[in-house]
């Protein structure tokens, strides 16, 4: 059995150190050759809330030779176009593809390697990679042994390689198998969506955002759009986490303070982290806007839902990505006017 990670950033550096720690071979690979010169020499640490420093192989994609039987997806999508086409080579006709990447990036995957080699799933901690080699975990390693990841088939059927999968996966934490992958992505899609969200259009954490009665006032709307466009979709979302993530639909503004208290509690967990969206834009690069808030907003409007909220945090985002700026809590006055307008037409006060 070979198997490899593919994107070795904040979150691969972690699964690529326990999965080894944990007893499984598995090879790592990254573009960034700094990176894979710092795993080689002094192993992939994590930081944060654990303390891990475990040798490991890591390589540059040019690197990549024979077949590998199982292929954790780990890049930012936007590399796809670029990373695939270079696995292709190296999968045989039963290898599998894991994509644990943001946003619903299964069919898209599965258009290039094919739908019979394709599985996907949600990662369920987060973190903040440090410097080549180093990750810091940013989430509480109470969530991380508890709701790891969530996997499943595109077409719902349980069958025997997801267990393979599982099996790596659980040297990291708890592992559920799902039969129903749109459910996990679309309520992975709200979890992102809401904090990475106002994470990246505010330049801040997700403490900041839970701190900050506006912005959670803010925030449950774009949880509310999430919802509406998955029900369009013919999707409702699963229990994450240990909880059901429809509670957070509104029937009015009114409902948003009842919502106050899971949010705590989903998220308290996760108050020191970044999103990774916004780590890009503080290192200059294109993060993806457009495969997590975007994909509500497009979906939106191919179903006739309105999104003003996940089109605003995509405008925010978009611009600071633009000038290759990273933009500060102030920029939340950004949406006093869309709030104004809002509660005007739907007869709602704030």
């Amino acid at each position: 059995m070979r198997a490899a990670i593919v994107g070795i950033g904040s979150l691969g550096t972690i699964i690529g150190a326990l999965i080894t720690k944990g007893g499984k071979p598995i090879d790592l690979f990254d573009s960034y050759q700094d990176n894979v010169d710092a795993l080689n020499s002094s192993g992939a640490t994590i930081a944060g809330t654990i303390d891990v420093n475990v040798p490991v192989s890591a390589y540059t994609p040019d690197q990549m030779s024979g077949q590998y039987d199982l292929v954790f997806l780990l890049t930012k999508q936007t590399n796809n176009g670029v990373v695939l086409p270079q696995l292709l080579p190296h999968l045989g006709r039963d290898s599998v593809v894991c994509t644990l990447q943001n946003g619903i990036p299964e069919d898209s995957v599965a258009s290039i390697v094919g739908r019979d080699r394709t599985i996907g799933g949600a990662v369920g901690f987060g973190a903040t990679w440090l410097r080549p080699g180093v990750s810091s975990l940013t989430s509480s390693y109470a969530a991380v042994e508890k709701f790891a990841f969530e996997i499943g088939e595109i077409d719902g059927v349980v069958r025997p390689r997801l267990d393979t999968a599982r099996e790596y996966l659980e040297c990291v934490g708890r592992t559920e198998i799902r039969d129903n992958l749109m459910g996990i992505k679309f309520t992975k899609i709200l979890m992102n969506a809401t904090f990475s969200g106002m994470s990246a259009a505010l330049g801040c954490t997700f403490g900041d955002v839970l701190d900050n009665p506006k912005a959670m006032t803010c925030l449950a709307f774009v949880a509310n759009e999430c919802i509406a466009v998955a029900h369009a979709r013919g999707v409702r979302l699963v229990e994450m986490q240990g909880e059901d993530l429809e509670f957070f639909e509104l029937n009015s503004a009114a409902d948003i303070p009842s919502k106050m208290p899971l949010y705590r509690k989903i998220w308290g967990q996760h108050v020191k982290l970044r999103a990774s969206m916004l780590q890009d834009l503080e290192k200059g690069r294109d993060c993806e806007i457009n495969y997590i808030n975007g994909v509500i907003c497009e979906y939106g409007r191919e179903c006739g839902v309105a999104t003003p909220f996940n089109d605003k945090i995509v405008e925010l985002v978009t611009e600071a990505q633009n000038r290759r700026g990273v933009n500060d809590f102030s920029d939340l006055g950004r949406f006093d006017g869309l709030l104004e307008r809002y509660a005007k037409d739907h007869s709602l006060a704030f």
